[in-house]
């Protein structure tokens, strides 16, 4: 009885353990992304992932990380690396698992990184997988802010081009803001980010 007293504490140590080391290595993370060290903070997401293969959650920020690089890079070589980087990494957790919203909102994100990259040669070639990957988000979560907020701003930021009318994409907007104040995040690293953006298109909106 004794010896399976200890196992199981051992067994629970070790889980305890491997969780606080989850949890420190996502906050070093975290922190390194907030400091603007966004190569040092991707390679940290990339260790963890490496070494925690049941979260999705070190490879969501692997390319969550890489894409947003993206949006302030000029040099056309390097965005090519930061999109197939973050395209890797998404590609490791459909592999997984293809019922995850957010994944499919990071996966529209890497295809707006391809057109506003190269709006002339990318445009027409992704618009339509950036919107079918928003429209998968909202399927297999109809609440999740992140893709009701991502597919209307990207119709709002091609609305001068293609002339469609705003006060429904607004209103996608309003909408998306209000899911963002009822939205509770599974854990504390879940994905809980596009409030702050989601505020300022309002604003342009009004």
């Amino acid at each position: 009885m004794t010896k399976i007293i200890t196992v199981i504490t051992l067994f629970i140590c070790s889980l305890l353990s491997a969780q606080t080391q989850f949890e420190q290595g996502m906050g070093k993370a975290f922190g390194l992304w907030k400091e603007g060290k966004n190569t040092e903070a991707s390679a940290m997401f990339e260790r963890i992932a490496a070494a925690e293969k049941t979260s999705w959650l070190p490879n969501y920020y692997v390319g969550l990380v890489n894409t947003l690089s993206v949006f302030t890079e000029k040099d056309k070589t390097k965005i090519e690396l930061l999109l197939v980087k973050a395209q890797d990494a998404v590609d490791a957790e459909m592999l997984k698992d293809q019922s995850n919203s957010e994944l499919y909102v990071l996966q529209a994100l890497i295809y707006t990184g391809y057109v506003v990259a190269d709006p002339m040669t990318n445009g027409m070639k992704y618009s339509g997988k950036v919107m079918e990957a928003y429209a998968k988000a909202k399927a297999l979560d109809p609440n999740n802010p992140r893709a009701v907020f991502g597919e209307a701003d990207y119709q709002l930021g091609g609305a001068k081009w293609t002339g469609v009318d705003t006060k429904p994409l607004c209103a996608q907007v309003n909408k998306a803001i209000e899911l963002f104040g009822t939205f509770k995040p599974e854990t504390p690293f879940s994905p809980k980010w596009g409030l702050e953006r989601a505020l300022e298109v309002q604003k342009t909106c009004k």
